[in-house]
């Protein structure tokens, strides 16, 4: 996808410019908190001596020479950790704006089950197409609403038949006995919800009202002629791994070699960073390669889960130009994550970008995921069963993973505030294990009322959180309508195929037999057409040295 790597592009396309204050809203420290244990690990000596977590390794082989382990590992000094030791700032996680989806994913006709770290919330639209937003479950016997249907705009628990609408009142109870009033206690937990630039955000806290100021807002998405393309993927780790990924430029040229036409293996390298700011709201900064002695790409991470990427340029014309990556990146629970991803800029695109369906994106982008999936599955489990910070546990480079380092030191100052979380220097373990389901029934159902898409077991794929067609298809309006359109013209060219078989082997005429059997062929083409393009959108990629 040549939008998923603009950073790492050869071409200097220009100086860059200044980073714009990063705003700091401190939130409400009364708003009621998930009861969480912080502990700190104390660190001292050096590198070999200072994570208890890696395996102090024999032999070391001897490459490069002039730098120090001091220059080149982050972190290596008592010195450099204890500088921000102790820093603490306000923070609540429930008083946030977190990203849901994308206006226009949000199904018409069905509900849609969301999480929001360890909670359940329903999203849907009512008959005038406004968006409401509850907690997932009845408040009768606490079945969950979005394994409901809407009836007239109502949202209808299909365990009893309640139907609520508007701010969560119940509206109708069927076995009500007739003259009897509906209890004003029988009404659904809601959560604000508000639409902007093209996304649904809930307003996490039940104590407070919501504040506009902290809905976030992107100047590059509303300037005039900017173009994105954006996709939402489900990802089987947790949300601090994934933004630790999405904030690794150092990983794109070996791990996604040639997957998009920029990111070669052979242009891995050193990087240049400069950190500009720090707040208890995120941090900024300029980077770039060092081949290029320029930092012409700007960062900032925003909470609690807003990364950009930015680049500024001025193209051959004299037109200042504008590219952005923009990841919104949501907790869906323990080992669980959910991203928005989007690419755009206000140059215009390329000829064969122009012909090229949006699904052509989508599947590469898709790809993209899943060949860093094995290993941030792999990162997660680790530093889940190990229970350390990743002081302990990582080996930072200065020049690749100082966002990383940055992004963790982040979590020191704020972590008090989240459910659970894993510091540089701190961590904080969930007080109660993800739920673990054990009657498969149960799994499916939950799992098929939180996807837009219809069907459950027994349909196209079983549901997988590993499985393309779970993780992007079922949440794209648009891929899940061209997976269908190429089914359908598959099923119909088989017939036709047949058809044409057929009428071969029955006809006299020779003329007649080769019209045919070359129309067969064509027939046959156009089904094997469809059968990849359905499969590039619904199978994983599997990397050449792993293929049978």
């Amino acid at each position: 996808m040549a939008l998923i790597q603009p950073f790492y592009s050869d071409i200097s396309l220009g100086k860059p410019l200044p980073l714009s204050v990063l705003s700091h809203n401190p939130t409400n420290p009364g708003g009621r908190r998930r009861r969480t244990e912080t502990v700190t690990f104390p660190v001292k000596g050096k590198l070999n001596h200072m994570r208890t977590g890696l395996i102090k390794c024999s032999a070391v082989a001897e490459v490069g020479e002039g730098l120090s382990e001091e220059e080149v590992f982050l972190g290596y000094t008592d010195e450099e950790d204890e500088k921000d030791a102790g820093v603490v700032a306000d923070y609540d996680w429930r008083e946030e704006w977190y990203p849901l989806y994308l206006s226009n994913d949000v199904p018409d006709d069905s509900p849609l089950g969301l999480t929001v770290f360890h909670i359940q919330i329903v999203l849907y639209r009512d008959g005038n197409g406004v968006l409401h937003c509850y907690e997932d479950r009845c408040p009768h016997r606490l079945a969950k609403l979005s394994e409901g249907q809407l009836i007239d705009g109502r949202l209808e628990c299909l365990y009893h038949g309640w139907q609520f609408e508007g701010d969560g009142q119940c509206v109708k109870i069927p076995q009500l006995p007739a003259g009897a009033r509906i209890p004003r206690s029988a009404c659904a937990k809601t959560y604000k919800v508000r639409e902007s630039q093209g996304v649904v955000w809930v307003w996490m806290s039940d104590k407070s009202t919501e504040k506009p100021e902290k809905l976030p807002w992107f100047e590059h998405y509303a300037r005039p002629g900017f173009q994105d393309l954006s996709t939402v993927h489900e990802l089987p780790y947790d949300h601090s791994i994934l933004l630790e990924n999405l904030m690794d430029p150092a990983h794109i040229p070996i791990s996604h070699d040639r997957t998009d036409w920029t990111a070669k293996r052979e242009d891995a390298q050193p990087l240049l960073f400069t950190v500009t700011e720090r707040t208890g709201r995120g941090f900024a900064g300029q980077w770039g390669k060092e081949k290029e002695q320029a930092m012409l790409n700007f960062l900032r991470f925003e909470a609690p889960c807003v990364l950009q990427n930015n680049r500024e340029f001025v193209d051959k014309d004299g037109v200042k130009q504008y590219f952005s990556a923009l990841f919104l990146c949501r907790p869906a629970g323990q080992g669980k994550s959910m991203v928005i991803a989007r690419f755009g800029t206000t140059k215009r695109s390329s000829l064969l970008a122009q012909l090229l369906p949006k699904w052509y994106f989508h599947q590469n982008g898709s790809k993209i995921f899943e060949q860093d999936m094995g290993f941030l599955s792999s990162q997660n489990e680790v530093l889940m069963k190990e229970k350390l910070p990743t002081k302990e546990l990582y080996l930072n480079l200065k020049s690749s993973d100082t966002w990383v380092a940055e992004y963790r030191k982040w979590m020191d100052k704020v972590g008090h505030g989240m459910p659970y979380h894993f510091g540089h220097s701190t961590i904080s373990l969930p007080k109660e294990p993800a739920v673990v389901e054990n009657a498969p029934a149960g799994l499916v159902a939950g799992i098929s009322a939180s996807l837009p898409a219809k069907g459950g077991a027994g349909t196209m794929h079983a549901p997988n959180p590993v499985n393309r067609y779970f993780r992007h298809v079922i949440h794209c309006k648009g891929c899940r309508n061209m997976v269908q359109a190429f089914q359908a013209w598959k099923n119909a060219l088989s017939i036709v195929t047949l058809a044409s078989v057929a009428l071969a082997i029955l006809v006299s005429g020779r003329r007649w037999k080769v019209l045919y059997l070359v129309s067969t062929t064509f027939f046959l083409a156009g089904v094997y057409v469809c059968s990849a393009a359905i499969t590039m959108n619904t199978e994983n990629f599997i990397r050449k040295h792993r293929l049978l």
